[in-house]
């Protein structure tokens, strides 16, 4: 598909950043498990946290497309990096949607604008895909509501500058006694309890949040009371399509190593490529990807028109996050023992790969919503 300017001009700025910025130092920090402060402002103030955010609200004013664009682009620099600056648009994409004019101004303007990370509290150790399955507790007290639980996997749960936490205020109600709430991280009662070590991601941070008796205005709930699964599902294909287009990222950049290495590398008397059993898996690598990447860009489309996309949206998560890992892997079998060791990046992007297949949303339950489409008619 054609790109307008506007869409062209953030994906070339962004491949441009993860050039410059990222790339000839990702290595490190993935080996530190952390990023710069510095690296986090200037990714602020590229416009790259409010990406589809009005400009009214300091966002950059720009569609979707340009969101999925400039998430493959990030995600080829970095998975991690980009999981962070994923949290972060997730974040003020439910305030746009949800938030008061108030809200707006306390919360999502300044997160919009770069000065600080946004974060979701969902997840919690025993609710995973079955989100609706919360013990987090909001009790309301005169015109406060006060919050105790545990969340886990969050991102950039320590360094977030604000937050939304979801919370049971109606426990006889099931899912409509869910709400949302706005806070800010680092406020009395809010702990992080760990960070977590992970097998990839390792340039964010993941951690376990426990919330004791965190104290939040009635005015700070985000949406209706009950409505907390409504926003938390609000950007539900939104989200799926971003997974794809970070598989897709990581995938090309596994490609390109492995296309570099198999130019370079020679074996018995000939460049790699040569030998046509490598010619033919980059072949294979190469159409997984484009095929992965239409995917991806027709479900952002359709989310783009408003047209009902939950089917393409979990196509487009699915195929993409295992083409990933399968290209990941292809990836280090043409390096050889080389793509074994750290020293040649397969090994990292193999890594970060993995956990495409888990996050918003497992696969298999990609496969129960996609099959329920179906059964539907849609």
């Amino acid at each position: 598909m054609g790109f307008t300017d506007e869409q062209t001009a953030i994906r070339d700025m962004t491949r441009d950043f993860v050039r410059r910025e990222i790339a000839p130092f990702i290595a490190d920090w993935d080996r530190a498990a952390r990023v710069p402060p510095e690296l986090v402002r200037k990714l602020g103030a590229l416009g790259l946290f409010g990406v589809s955010i009005p400009i009214d609200w300091d966002g950059a004013g720009a569609d979707f497309i340009s969101y999925v664009l400039m998430t493959e682009e990030l995600a080829y620099g970095d998975a991690g990096i980009c999981n962070m600056v994923s949290a972060t648009n997730s974040f003020t994409m439910k305030l746009q949607d949800f938030g008061t004019a108030d809200q707006k101004r306390r919360f999502l303007r300044p997160v919009a604008c770069g000065e600080m990370l946004g974060c979701m509290l969902l997840t919690e150790p025993q609710s995973g895909s079955d989100a609706a399955n919360l013990q987090t507790r909001a009790v309301r007290r005169g015109d406060r509501y006060s919050i105790n639980g545990t969340k886990c996997f969050i991102t950039s749960g320590r360094s977030a500058g604000a937050a939304v936490v979801f919370a049971v205020t109606d426990p006889e109600a099931g899912k409509r006694g869910i709400s949302a709430f706005l806070i800010r991280p680092g406020q009395p009662g809010y702990r992080v309890l760990r960070d977590e070590h992970k097998l990839g991601h390792r340039t964010n941070e993941t951690c376990q949040i426990v919330l004791e008796d965190v104290e939040v205005p009635a005015e700070d709930m985000l949406g209706k009371p009950g409505e907390g699964l409504k926003v938390a599902f609000s950007s539900l294909e939104s989200g799926r399509i971003g997974v794809a287009a970070q598989s897709i990222g990581v995938a090309r950049a596994a490609l390109d190593a492995a296309l570099t290495y198999a130019r370079e590398r020679v074996s018995f008397g000939k460049p790699l490529i040569e030998h046509q059993a490598i010619a033919f898996q980059l072949a294979d690598m190469a159409t997984e990807v484009e095929v992965a990447r239409q995917m991806c860009l027709h479900a952002a489309a359709l989310k783009q028109e408003r047209v009902r996309c939950i089917k393409q949206a979990s196509m487009a998560k699915l195929f993409a996050s295992q083409m990933c890992e399968r290209v990941c892997s292809a990836a280090i079998q043409i390096h050889g023992g080389y793509g074994f060791i750290n020293d040649y990046p397969v090994e990292k992007l193999y890594r970060d790969a993995r956990v495409f297949q888990i996050y918003d949303g497992t696969n298999e339950v990609q496969k129960i919503v996609i099959s329920r489409e179906l059964v539907a008619g849609h």
